[in-house]
């Protein structure tokens, strides 16, 4: 683990500063690796005894080969005989200098998975066991097929993100019944169902690191597994008796359904635009993760204006979640991802990563695009080559930008409420879903 000294000026309060050894050095362009610091540059000529803080790139993130090391402060032996004189110039060195104040900061923190959804697991535990019990017992079916194709996916290892944010909406606003259960149940069946049609519509050979269910019980399973999950999705809903919630769900799986309808029509087509990309992962991706946050607060019946800002939440956390798989998709690592890198590639899905690229893009730039995503002419080289291609216009920096941008807007529509434990794990959740890529 690479660990740096930071030295801290007392004129400074508590904020890291850079130092180099020599003044003409403190501009010089380095490699900024994986540093996490935010730091002032200090400039120190070796042996001077003024010290003044460099305003110029404050906050500047820089690499651990950047930070002063404490041997650094040595001055050489020729330069001693000078100091008498430059302390009459400068004025004597304060005394806290004497002894720099030094601290280990480790700068590639290690990441435990999932642990950006840790507090709202702990938060919800109880009923998402219950949650969990419910989802097995309503997937079971004496047809033997049904079961054994629902189980394959559900039990895949997914976080249930879905369902964990519609248990800790109904806590947020205090929400004390046992309905949120059925309805967290009722929302990760919809997602199930969207993604066994997904597999068959896109023709994917993986999810969730397993062989997609289409690959080991054929598409026709696949499709009529999803339906039952989807009826059951429905039944359960009804159990509840709320028509709000009834509503807000029912009206969610009419939009995803036309959000894939919309993502068929834009496939393999090269003049996609940006707002027609978002309008596409807005239906298919964002509308479940709003009706799943806003569902808690109607069960409830909430004032509108939490319901609002829930559904706000959900919406704008979507599209962050979406745009970040987008950029995962060939930046990322298989074993993480649960699917091949360069899957949306070889499906042919124009996706925002390829809209920035063909935008910016030369006239042959555009030509390897519709060469690969039109004609599906797609060979050994065509992956990497798209990354290359991606890589130098900034496109996958670009997209997790607008992914952050979104997961501010999803931290900002909870501002409406009081600061809670529930708040404070949703929150994390913007957190989690942004930095995936990391």
């Amino acid at each position: 683990m690479a660990k740096a000294v930071v030295f801290q000026n007392p004129a400074c309060g508590e904020e890291p500063v850079l130092a180099h050894h020599d003044a003409p050095g403190q501009n010089a362009k380095r490699a900024l690796d994986d540093a996490h610091m935010a730091v002032k540059h200090h400039i120190r000529d070796a042996g001077a005894v003024e010290q003044r803080t460099d305003k110029r790139q404050q906050n500047h993130i820089v690499a651990a080969n950047q930070l002063l090391h404490r041997h650094t402060f040595r001055a050489p032996a020729s330069i001693l005989p000078l100091l008498p004189a430059l302390r009459a110039a400068y004025g004597p060195r304060p005394a806290k200098m004497e002894r720099p104040l030094g601290v280990v900061v480790p700068l590639e923190e290690p990441r435990r998975e999932g642990a950006g959804i840790q507090a709202l697991s702990d938060l919800v535990a109880a009923d998402l066991e219950r949650v969990n019990a419910l989802i097995l017992s309503r997937a079971g079916s004496e047809v033997q097929m049904i079961p054994e194709v629902a189980n394959h996916l559900i039990s895949s290892g997914g976080k249930r993100l879905r369902p964990l944010l519609t248990l800790a909406a109904a806590k947020l606003v205090g929400y004390g019944g046992e309905g949120h259960v059925r309805l967290a149940a009722a929302v990760e069946f919809m997602h199930t169902a969207t993604l066994l049609h997904d597999d068959v519509v896109d023709e994917s050979e993986m999810r969730r690191g397993k062989l997609a269910p289409r690959m080991m019980w054929g598409n026709q399973a696949s499709v009529l597994v999803g339906d039952f999950l989807l009826g059951q999705a429905f039944k359960m809903m009804v159990e509840v008796g709320s028509l709000p919630c009834l509503d807000i769900l029912s009206t969610a799986a009419t939009v995803i359904a036309e959000g894939e309808v919309m993502q068929l029509a834009a496939a393999k087509n090269i003049a996609t635009t940006e707002d027609e990309y978002l309008a596409v992962i807005r239906a298919k991706t964002a509308a479940l993760f709003a009706a799943a946050c806003e569902v808690g607060p109607a069960l409830v019946q909430r004032p509108k204006a939490e319901q609002a800002a829930c559904r706000s939440y959900g919406a704008n956390l979507g599209i962050a979640f979406q745009l970040v798989d987008d950029a995962l998709d060939y930046g990322g690592r298989e074993a993480k991802l649960g699917k091949k890198v360069g899957d949306d590639l070889r499906e042919g899905k124009i996706t925002l990563p390829v809209i920035f690229a063909v935008r910016r893009g030369t006239p042959g730039e555009r030509e390897f695009w519709k060469r690969t995503l039109e004609a599906g002419e797609i060979d050994d080289s065509s992956l990497e080559i798209a990354i290359d291609l991606l890589v130098r216009h900034g496109a996958i920096d670009e997209t997790l930008a607008r992914a952050r941008h979104y997961g501010a807007i999803a931290r900002d529509a909870l501002a409406l409420f009081p600061d809670s434990s529930p708040k404070t794990a949703m929150l994390d959740v913007v957190d989690f879903v942004t930095s995936r890529a990391h």
